[in-house]
């Protein structure tokens, strides 16, 4: 196995995170880097933040490429919605922005999807072959859908309508804390949720991120559903981990991801 590191770095709205990514373990070479999210956080702005991490850990990556997760739905390198970040992002050429300003190779992915590929490959979901949905519960709903292995990126099934209404702003946790909800109240709005996805996917596994996660014992348990539900293991790695891994895959840079 080579041992350079691919670099992961995760766009958030209050943090840019990065760290080397030893893609045959499937977790961080060394510790990550935080540097708080510019503001405005305009697409410059970002990549001369995400170039001081690249240039951070420039000795530990070698020619390696970039993966960088964004909150926005992102087709063929461009960003077409913009979520906690600023709105200059919608329809930028971000991942040549990025590649341009770093001057190496980088792959652009939504969080969400990078989040789910991670525990696909390294997480809870890693003996699954089937069909996953890996969701994530925070201020809104992320998701990510797997089949056998590969990504249908921008799926965006946290805005699915149920009853009338965007799912996620009834059942994202920030619903949760927004009404006061206890998980008894809480509950019934995941079940609606899940058992709408699936009603119209049927797939293999569930996999639950998001912060909420670490109660899962809580919420989890108390759904009633034919798909296996199971909380999410990577937690707050799993950005930067699947934006690694799906940099070096989209590179066919095959003698990284062994």
């Amino acid at each position: 196995m080579s041992n350079t590191a691919v670099l992961g770095i995760d766009i958030g709205g209050s943090g840019i995170k990065g760290a080397p990514v030893d893609l045959g373990r499937g977790d961080f070479a060394t510790d990550r880097l935080r540097i708080p999210t510019p503001t405005p956080s305009t697409p410059q702005a970002v990549a001369e933040v995400v170039a001081q991490v690249a240039e951070h850990f420039a000795d530990q990556i070698g020619d390696a490429p970039i993966g960088v997760t964004i909150p926005a739905v992102v087709t063929h390198g461009r960003t077409r919605s913009a979520a906690n970040i600023d709105k200059s992002w919608i329809d930028a050429a971000a991942e040549q922005i990025f590649t341009e300003r770093l001057g190496r190779p980088v792959h652009l992915v939504n969080d969400a999807d990078a989040a789910g590929m991670a525990e696909v490959k390294y997480g809870a979901a890693r003996d699954n072959d089937g069909l996953v949905m890996v969701t994530t519960l925070g201020t809104g709903i992320g998701t990510a859908l797997i089949y056998r292995g590969v990504l249908v990126p921008n799926t965006e099934l946290g805005h699915i309508e149920i009853d009338g209404h965007d799912a996620e702003t009834q059942a994202a946790a920030s619903a949760k804390t927004r009404l006061g909800l206890k998980y008894s109240e809480y509950v019934p709005r995941l079940q609606r949720y899940y058992e709408t996805l699936e009603r119209l996917f049927s797939p293999d596994l569930f996999v639950v991120g998001g912060g909420i996660s670490k109660e899962a014992d809580k919420f989890l348990p108390k759904l009633a559903l034919k798909t296996p539900i199971i909380p999410a293991e990577l937690r707050n790695r799993a950005g930067i981990i699947g934006a690694a891994w799906l940099a070096a895959d989209a590179a066919g840079r095959t003698d990284l991801l062994s």
